[in-house]
């Protein structure tokens, strides 16, 4: 059975994506994203499963810090988990008596008006994890945890309320992680990340989107975080619809190592969603075969 590494302890909503990528998988849980990360890159798994973004709390800076630094490695699949969330105490707790309640900041922040409705006078605290929060219940450190509902299948708590989120609709997309070198087959329906780093010049950032748009390609997220080393200074964090063996992909990414600092590839992979990347006319493969057959052909001529 394959390793997959993932951002414990037992009983987070990445425990429940790392099921979604293979439920017979052999997972192993740890505390942080680097040291997931970190799991795969030294080979102790054979994969790693992670957050990236919430739709409602946005991008997961630790996972995107991560994927920056140290050796690549490349996203094989993503999953796109519907968040609701449970409140669990120690047994014969009321809800009159919680005074503290603890989760994950991005966890609290999507139950802020549930927890200011029915839990007015509890404080609200910050643990590493959702499951973190469920063990500090256990040991009396807090009186609830807000988590994801397979936390009550792991630890010994009573499930005073189910089915909370602000926000009806709100998902978090995971990506499951794989060694450099690993690249999934075309599917027709895929999405590349990569990282860039523009050079510091007027016009830089609209000329690396130009190269997206001149090639047909969808762009469907793009971030920034700073260079720690360089105020001032940022990678960009980009998704786009195709996929690396793609031609169209293949001349955007040749065109942004030509003019940018650094790109780093995070990998092609099948889109969560299944809909299809479509090339438009003029940028499918089709097109790049006709125009470089027509380009060698007038280049002999010209040598004859």
């Amino acid at each position: 059975m394959p390793r997959i590494a993932y951002f414990g302890p037992q009983g987070t909503f990445t425990e429940q994506a790392a099921r979604a990528f293979d439920e017979h998988a052999d997972l192993v849980p740890l505390s942080t994203i680097p040291e997931v990360v970190a799991a795969l890159r030294a080979g102790a798994a054979d994969f790693a499963c992670v957050p990236i973004e919430n739709s409602v709390e946005g991008s997961v800076s630790a996972t995107m810090d991560t994927l920056a630094a140290d050796d690549p490695v490349v996203a094989v699949g993503e999953h796109v988990l519907p968040i609701r969330f449970s409140l669990l105490t120690r047994p014969g707790t009321a809800a009159a008596d919680i005074t503290t309640v603890a989760s994950h900041p991005h966890a609290l922040a999507q139950v802020r008006d549930w927890l200011g409705k029915n839990l007015p006078g509890a404080r609200q605290l910050a643990s590493t994890s959702t499951a973190a929060a469920a063990v500090g219940v256990l040991d009396g450190e807090f009186d609830a945890a807000i988590t994801a509902p397979v936390a009550s299948a792991h630890y010994p708590l009573t499930v005073l309320a189910s089915d909370l989120a602000d926000e009806g609709d709100a998902v978090t997309r995971f990506l499951l992680l794989a060694p450099p070198g690993t690249v999934t087959e075309p599917t027709g329906s895929d999405r590349t990340s990569v990282i860039v780093v523009v050079s510091h010049r007027p016009g830089e950032l609209a000329a690396m989107l130009t190269e997206f748009a001149l090639r047909g390609l969808n762009l469907s997220r793009i971030e920034s975080r700073p260079l720690r080393a360089r105020f001032g200074e940022y990678r960009f964090y980009l998704d786009f619809d195709g996929h690396v063996s793609e031609a169209r992909v293949g001349d955007a990414l040749a065109a942004l190592h030509r003019r940018s600092q650094d790109v780093r590839f995070l990998g092609s992979y099948p889109k969560a969603d299944g809909s299809a990347s479509v090339a438009v006319p003029g940028s499918q493969d089709t097109d790049y075969e006709a125009s470089a057959a027509w380009l060698a052909a007038l280049r002999r001529r010209e040598q004859e």
